[in-house]
């Protein structure tokens, strides 16, 4: 278990870059839903001088605007899970929220702490790079904005500048999509593999990403270029789905074998494709 801290929830966004921006790296924690931070300090795995709260921050907040949706960094998932217009727009990004935990945990969790935390077995990051999302930032120097991929450096490493906060995560458009999964067990475990669908109305385009394996979740642009047309053909689906499998560093540990891996790329890859080609927009 970490040693003492002291606890702080600064009134406004000025203050809690201020405070963030104080004393040496690793001595200040952010707590957004506190999930996963409750479980690094009570196993000793960090041990802050401070833990700042975000939760006086004005950021529990879902907003469209035309057809971009922006999801405050600490609203609770539970709340963007229940959103009946998300489900309709972006249906993968519901289908990984709900593989995060149990519903206690979701009305915790937030996405702007899934996010900076960069776990690589994150369910909701491979969904994020298949829908283009965008992380709003905010810190001593101003605000900025970076992509979900240009944001990722690694497990458990980000882009995040000393001082700065995630405001916000954007999603450009609606977009058909999808998100699967495979655990040994379904209720408390983390994805052996994960992979997340989606096509681009705007540009017609398939994404295509991975999770679960080293160093972090990535898009898959190669595979991605080969599915040209709205409902590809099977065997160009297989080939993709199976050149995806042979070209991602995968290895295996205590939870799968690298074999076992690569077969369920290319099969939730097949299934994932062909979910997101029937769907009512899918052909679009």
């Amino acid at each position: 278990m970490s040693g003492p801290f002291v606890f702080v929830a600064p009134p406004s966004v000025d203050a809690a870059i201020a405070e963030l921006a104080t004393g040496a790296p690793g001595e200040v924690a952010v707590l957004a839903g506190g999930t996963d931070l409750a479980f690094v300090l009570d196993g000793g795995r960090a041990a802050p001088r401070r833990v700042l709260s975000l939760r006086h921050l004005p950021w529990r907040t879902l907003d469209w605007n035309g057809p971009v949706l922006t999801v405050g960094s600490t609203l609770p998932l539970r709340s963007l899970e229940q959103d009946p217009e998300v489900a309709r727009r972006h249906p993968g990004l519901v289908q990984a929220v709900k593989a995060v935990g149990g519903v206690p945990l979701r009305h915790r969790a937030t996405l702007g702490g899934n996010l900076g935390r960069a776990a690589p077995a994150s369910d909701l990051i491979p969904v994020l790079l298949a829908l283009d999302a965008e992380v709003d930032l905010v810190g001593p120097n101003g605000a900025r904005t970076l992509s979900v991929d240009r944001f990722l450096i690694s497990s458990w490493h980000t882009a995040l500048a000393r001082g700065e906060l995630i405001r916000s995560v954007r999603f450009p458009e609606p977009r058909p999509s999808a998100y699967l999964w495979q655990r040994v067990r379904p209720s408390n475990d983390i994805s052996q593999i994960a992979v997340a669908v989606a096509r681009s109305p705007s540009d017609g385009g398939w994404r295509l990403s991975v999770g679960g394996i080293p160093p972090r979740a990535v898009r898959l642009r190669e595979p991605e270029s080969t599915l040209r047309s709205a409902s590809p053909s099977a065997p160009a689906v297989h080939e993709a789905a199976e050149a995806a499998a042979r070209s991602l560093p995968i290895a295996a540990d205590r939870r799968a074998s690298e074999e076992y891996r690569r077969h369920l790329v290319a099969t939730l890859l097949e299934r994932a494709v062909g979910t997101v080609a029937a769907s009512p927009d899918g052909g679009r």
